[in-house]
């Protein structure tokens, strides 16, 4: 079933990203979309654009072999049409090095008949890659 509103499919997503619910999350994501997460892709090779779903798929996949989730809390949404805006903070464990990363992020989300279109998060990019570093 499909959201009725633009921030009802972004909090779908980010239920289904808390739970790691990658069925759930594919469920949001279009055969073709914008999908930018910026950084250092040979670092972090979860990062960067991704244009169709089997890419986003493995943007999930990478990143959840090298990562494990240790809080996250999203602090202020904005709605413009359908674009969602959000921001918020979390924590991820890096299994490669066994550090915890803390960042902010933003995000901006566009939807369309329920699907995430376009994807864009913000994080501290020089924070990630020091937590990824030996």
């Amino acid at each position: 079933m499909k959201s009725k509103t633009p921030v009802e499919t972004v909090s779908k997503y980010y239920t289904a990203l808390g739970e790691r619910n990658i069925e759930m999350i594919m469920n949001l994501i279009p055969e073709t979309l914008d999908w930018y997460v910026p950084g250092n892709e040979t670092i972090a090779p979860w990062l960067g654009h991704r244009k169709t779903y089997s890419q986003v798929r493995e943007f999930f996949e990478l990143l959840w072999q090298s990562t494990e989730p240790v809080s996250a809390s999203i602090d202020n949404i904005a709605i413009e049409g359908n674009v969602v805006l959000s921001s918020g903070n979390f924590e991820t464990h890096m299994l490669k090095t066994g550090k915890n990363f803390k960042s902010i992020f933003f995000t901006q989300i566009t939807v369309v008949d329920g699907m995430i279109v376009k994807y864009i998060l913000l994080e501290d990019t020089l924070g990630l890659v020091k937590a990824l570093e030996h």
